[in-house]
């Protein structure tokens, strides 16, 4: 069996990919990635852009927390468990005895209950900015069941402004973060940011707790992405190093863990990435609102009709809590409880 082919080995890269972007630091990850506005950014000396070439990246949690937040995805919804039956297909010596290479195939889905997501914010937020930014985090629920509600307490979901870029944890990943620490980053958020912002940013990023991962890491989108290409642009556009650009960008999700639609350039979870990267020098577009293959995937995963509300009806939050920055100590590990 050619060693590049070896599920093994494969796991073990997915692995060391996971603890060396979270080693590089928030500095690179935190970056931006695509533009608000509907040109190619092949053009470093864009003056358009300024501050608000902002785009994602997906937080990862410390790395000591990866196995117990798969542990938790699963009690969550057990349909999150990967099914290792493709990979043992492949090789039927394989054993996976690491949990870590178990843990980066685990998907982070709420399951199928009707649900209500608490939201708080991390600093005063004016209450019409508030409502503003839930009517776009609710747009997914005119798609499927999951509704997000503004809390008096600390949210499930915790909103900061302050500068750091776009990005949010994925799925089920919230429940680990600390709760004096956001869980979504809209820097710079306000009532004159655009409403075409609005829709690309805050959708994109509530999909993100919603648990979809980037689009742009399929298997088929990644495989148009030429990679010395791909380095050198994104080192001398965000100084982003390989590792991160690896991580980022060059390392397609596992297809059989995911529950998905055929890959979707357009899909709101896609970036836009130029034609100075791709093989085939056509840029991949990237998404601007959710799509019907968006709202038709987020229905099936989780369906309006069903079972019981889980979460807690809501009021007007206060704002007590302070942001701060992604890494914490040990000490602060939240207790996962379902």
């Amino acid at each position: 069996m050619n060693q590049d082919n070896d599920p093994r080995e494969v796991l073990a890269r997915i692995a060391a990919l996971v603890k060396s972007s979270m080693e590089d630091g928030d500095e690179d990850r935190g970056k931006s990635v695509h533009s608000s506005h509907d040109h190619d950014h092949d053009d470093a000396s864009c003056t358009e852009c300024g501050d608000q070439d902002q785009g994602c990246v997906v937080k990862s949690l410390p790395q000591r927390l990866l196995v117990k937040a798969a542990l938790a995805a699963r009690t969550i919804n057990p349909v999150n468990a990967p099914s290792l039956a493709p990979l043992a297909a492949v090789s039927s010596s394989l054993q996976i005895a690491d949990p870590l290479q178990i843990a980066v195939l685990t998907s982070k889905y709420w399951g199928p209950q009707l649900r209500r997501l608490t939201v708080s914010f991390m600093e005063s937020t004016p209450s019409d900015l508030k409502a503003r930014i839930l009517s776009h985090m609710n747009a997914w629920q005119a798609c499927c069941g999951i509704s997000f509600v503004l809390t008096a307490g600390v949210g499930d979901v915790r909103i900061s402004r302050q500068p750091g870029g776009y990005w949010s944890y994925l799925g089920t990943d919230v429940r680990l973060i600390p709760k004096n620490r956001q869980t979504m980053n809209l820097a710079g958020f306000t009532m004159s940011t655009s409403e075409s912002e609005y829709k690309r940013v805050v959708r994109h990023e509530t999909g993100h707790t919603l648990g979809f991962p980037h689009e742009h890491m399929r298997k088929a989108i990644v495989a148009r992405i030429d990679p010395a290409k791909a380095y050198a642009w994104f080192l001398s556009r965000y100084g982003w190093n390989k590792a991160t650009v690896d991580a980022q960008v060059l390392t397609p999700l596992g297809e059989a863990s995911l529950m998905a639609t055929p890959p979707d350039q357009t899909s709101i979870m896609c970036y836009q990435l130029p034609a100075a990267i791709t093989k085939d020098n056509k840029p991949i577009s990237g998404g601007v609102d959710i799509n019907a293959t968006d709202c038709r995937f987020a229905g099936t995963i989780y369906p309006k009709a069903g079972r019981a509300i889980v979460g807690e009806d809501a009021k007007e939050p206060s704002d007590v809590q302070t942001a701060q920055s992604d890494e914490w100590p040990e000490s602060e590990d939240v207790e996962f409880f379902v």
